[in-house]
């Protein structure tokens, strides 16, 4: 496991165990209400791309942590690399999908985050039924859409 990893899951973790909120968002971030949807996820696939090495296309997702709450939602807390973060590029979503496509919810970001990467934004209030024990998370960038390193995430149990 990389160190960009190791620090990753950190953040995330301490950044949901901080205030005991789990909140985080900065001011001009507002999170997106959780979306259900019945159909498909459309996808949109990669442009065709000469990228080296050091280019990168899309957003990586290095971490996410979930947890449950006592109604049975989900938070997300969701580690993003994009460093090429600036005012007309940057990662500005992530989503929570299941295996069939299915949106559960998606976590707009509204800046760049060019002086704080990786960086780390949750979701909370997530639905997603309980017969679903994996989700996958993707993040979208502002030029070239959704795409790039995922993480598959196994949920926790549903409470009784």
């Amino acid at each position: 496991m990389s160190r960009l990893t190791l620090l990753a899951v950190f953040v995330a973790l301490a950044a949901s165990a901080c205030d005991g909120s789990g909140r985080g968002t900065s001011s001009d971030e507002v999170p997106a209400s959780p979306r259900a949807s019945s159909e498909a996820a459309e996808r949109e696939e990669p442009a065709p791309s000469d990228a080296t090495e050091d280019a990168q296309d899309f957003p990586e997702v290095v971490a996410a942590a979930v947890r449950r709450a006592n109604d049975n939602t989900i938070s997300f807390d969701v580690t993003v690399n994009s460093p090429y973060d600036s005012p007309q590029r940057y990662a500005d979503a992530w989503r929570i999908i299941g295996s069939d496509g299915t949106v559960y919810g998606i976590r707009e970001l509204l800046h760049d985050h060019a002086g704080e990467q990786p960086f780390t934004r949750s979701l909370h209030g997530v639905e997603i039924p309980n017969r679903v024990e994996s989700v996958t998370v993707e993040a979208r960038d502002l030029a070239n859409g959704w795409g790039g390193t995922t993480v598959d995430v196994k949920l926790p149990p549903p409470t009784q």
